[in-house]
Order: structure tokens, then C-alpha cells, then sequence
């Protein structure tokens, strides 16, 4: 199978090394990639955002699969071009894209399938504004309806501060604050059957203890000692099976990655948001977990024959992932260091490994920070423990001027 990975982060760096190591994988491309895809995957310059221009490539490379990894592409219809030429692909239809790119689409799917999730306004003015942020109160919790890289987000109990975000949203969805811990669950899905990955927690938080602002991650970890083990199969019956079997009904099938960001609260579990994609940092360890050979499901899921997928197979190793960050991330982050210390990582370790997110190499071929998250350093270990140990001696071989990155990824359940 010749596959085209679509992106340029840390999550597209996990899929490639990940389909590097199925033995069906015969070629890999990634488009346009990063320095940290090239070992594995040829790169290809390309406009991901361009549907006809992701849609030649795929044709001319004779991609037999071409899976798209970020959301903004998803959201632009990448998927319906590659499709609309014939190419097998994972990655959902612009309209069912909308589940992300937009929160008041995502509560109104919710509302018509049943699926728990918080009481909500959808603002449009001043007024809408201050009549939801009154009615629910501290902490306030304000979205940006539409794609904003993560960081959308803002959960404070500052009134002003709400208000101020809201304003500057335009559209904006506020909603009831969800108490409990958050957790991620992945699932695959052809438009009918629903194949739920293992769950994961990241760190949205910049600092240590969850302070600073909002990030698109820091960090992730699986699996959840802490979590009920009936967890994966409620939240298959209550939120990932009722969602696909809404957006089938409504005429958009959902096929692809079904990302459902969770708070378990002491009401039960509800949904906090969806995602249409794979997510960063928590892909970096979810896969590096799955034993079951990674193309053979993707295609299975984008050709509708995910009825068919055998039982996912998951070792029973933890995964432990870091971000390395940029000086001034998540501001306006500096870019153009030299990273040293990559060549520390031998080649055969098989249990610690570097997944480049904002990375480039520059006229003289090193490889300097190129974006805000800028390394996920990842490993694995027979518990969270070991994974973790692992993965901060990994941070320690990364040397990046100004960089920052969390020292309490996995400790509170590693400590359990």
C-alpha cells in the first residue's frame, strides 16, 4: 500500500512512524512534513489547505491511501477533493468536518442524539453575551465557535476577562463549567460501525499544576489506571455510536478519526467537545501502544469495511509524551533555534523515541524550531512510572534556547 499523510506536526510525525512500521506499507509520503518525517516518510511541498492541489499529488504519487491529519484541511474539504478523485481516504467530509469547526454545529448534533454534554448558550451579540455569562456564572467557560488551533478555550472566573474573550470571538458558545477530570477517546469510524482506540489525558495548561494559559497541549499519557474499566464501552453506547448515527441520518456520514474530549463528572460522563482528527499530543501515545498494523484499519475505515477490522491488539506497555515548547509559547513564539541533542537518541531504541511538531532544517541542514510546540519527546514503559522516567531522561538529551516544557506529565497517576 502507498500512503500519503497529509500535515506537518507531531501528530502526522506519530502516523508516519507508525505506518512505517506495518510491513504492507510499501511507500510513505508525507506532504509537506517536517525534519523529523524525512527518515521515514519522502516529503512533498504542498498547500494542505488546497484540496485540488493535495488531490494531484495523490494521483500522481498513485497513493492508494492518503490520510489527513490536521483539522483546518478537513474543514476546507481536502477529504471530499481527495475522495472526489477516486483515492481511497481517511479524514471526514467538509459538512461532517463542521462537527469541529463548529461548537454550536457540535451541540445541536449532540442535542439531537441524545449525547451528554454542557448546558450551553450560542452568543452573537453583547447582549446574548451577558445574559449566559450571568445565568451560569463562575468559573465561566467561553469557546470560540469556530477552528482556533486549541486555544480557543478560555475557563476563568474572571467576569471581565470572559466577557473580553467572548467579544473578540464574534460567535461564541458559553456554556456550563464541567467539574472532574477530562479524558480523550479516539474512535475510528466508517460512517456505521465504531472502533474505539484506548483512552488518553493531555495537559492543556502551559505550567506545572494546570496554571498558565491554554495550549494546544503539553503533554499526554495511557493508559488511565484511574478510569472505570466499562468507560470505553459507555462512552461507545452513549456518545460515539449515537453521533455517527446522527450525522449518517442527516445525510453527512462521519468517516474518519472521531476525537471525544470527555469530563467525568459527578453527574456522569459528558462531552466537553469533538474533534474530527486525530489529536496532539494524545495520538503520540495512543499509538504508540497499538500493536495491530495501522494502514490496514485506516483504509478498512476509508472504504467502509470497518465491520470487518479484526480486534485491535494493544500492548500492555504505558506511554508517556512531552512537549518541548518554543521560548514564549503559547504568545507569539520564537522561532529559527538550532535544536541539539537529537543525534542523542540512538536509532534502536525502541522504547524512547522524538516526534518533531514546529521543526525545519535550515541552508546549512540543521534543524531549528520552526513553530510553538516544537518536540514531543515520547516512551513507553511496563507502567507509567518507567514510561515517564524514560521519556523526562529523553527531555533532558534536548537542548533548545529559551524552550520551556511541564515537569508533572502522568506524576499524579504515575504516583497513583
Amino acid at each position: 500500500m502507498k500512503v500519503l499523510v497529509i500535515g506537518s506536526g507531531a501528530r502526522e510525525h506519530a502516523l508516519c512512524r507508525a505506518l512505517s512500521l506495518d510491513p504492507d506499507v510499501t511507500a510513505l509520503h508525507c506532504a509537506p512534513g517536517n525534519a523529523g518525517t524525512e527518515p521515514v516518510a519522502q516529503s512533498h511541498p504542498v498547500d494542505a489547505l488546497d484540496g485540488a492541489a493535495v488531490a494531484d499529488l495523490a494521483a500522481r504519487l498513485e497513493a492508494d491511501l492518503v490520510v489527513v491529519g490536521p483539522e483546518a484541511p478537513l474543514v476546507a474539504g481536502v477529504a471530499d477533493a481527495v475522495r472526489e478523485r477516486g483515492i481511497a481516504c481517511f479524514g471526514p467530509s467538509k459538512e461532517a468536518a463542521r462537527l469541529e469547526g463548529s461548537k454550536a454545529f457540535a451541540k445541536d448534533v449532540m442535542a439531537a442524539a441524545g449525547v451528554p454534554t454542557a448546558r450551553s448558550y450560542v452568543c452573537a451579540s453583547p447582549e446574548e453575551i451577558d445574559t449566559a455569562l450571568a445565568a451560569f456564572g463562575a468559573p465561566y467557560v467561553v469557546k470560540d465557535d469556530g477552528l482556533a488551533a486549541g486555544k480557543g478555550v478560555l475557563v476563568t472566573e474572571d467576569l471581565d476577562a470572559a466577557r473580553e474573550h467572548a467579544l473578540a470571538c464574534g460567535r461564541v458558545v458559553i456554556e456550563e463549567f464541567l467539574d472532574g477530570p477530562e479524558v480523550s477517546l479516539f474512535a475510528i469510524t466508517d460512517g456505521e460501525a465504531v472502533l474505539p482506540l484506548q483512552p488518553a489525558q493531555d495537559f492543556k495548561r502551559a505550567h506545572d499544576a494546570d496554571e498558565g494559559p491554554n495550549t494546544g497541549g503539553m503533554g499526554a499519557y495511557s493508559p488511565l489506571p484511574w478510569a472505570d474499566p466499562k468507560l470505553v464501552d459507555e462512552v461507545l453506547e452513549t456518545v460515539l455510536q449515537p453521533t455517527v448515527d446522527e450525522l449518517r441520518r442527516r445525510g453527512t456520514p462521519f468517516s474518519g478519526l472521531l476525537y471525544a474530549g470527555l469530563a467525568i463528572t459527578s453527574r456522569g460522563v459528558r462531552v466537553i467537545e469533538f474533534n474530527a482528527r486525530f489529536g496532539d499530543p494524545e495520538t503520540q501515545v495512543v499509538l504508540a501502544r497499538l500493536k495491530t498494523p495501522l494502514a490496514g484499519v485506516l483504509y478498512n475505515a476509508a472504504t467502509g469495511r470497518l465491520a470487518d477490522q479484526p480486534p485491535l491488539r494493544w500492548s500492555s506497555d504505558a506511554a508517556v509524551t512531552v512537549v518541548i515548547a518554543s521560548h514564549n509559547y503559547p504568545g507569539t513564539p520564537r522561532t529559527g533555534d538550532v535544536i541539539e541533542g537529537l543525534d542523542e537518541f540512538a536509532s534502536d531504541d525502541s522504547r524512547t523515541w522524538v516526534l518533531h511538531a514546529g521543526t525545519r532544517r535550515d541552508d546549512d541542514g540543521r534543524v531549528v524550531s520552526a513553530g510553538g510546540r516544537v518536540l514531543s519527546v515520547t516512551a513507553t514503559g511496563s507502567d507509567l512510572a518507567k514510561a515517564r522516567e524514560r521519556a523526562y531522561a529523553g527531555v533532558a538529551r534536548v537542548r533548545l534556547d529559551g524552550s520551556h516544557h511541564r515537569t508533572d506529565i502522568a506524576r499524579a497517576a504515575a504516583e497513583g
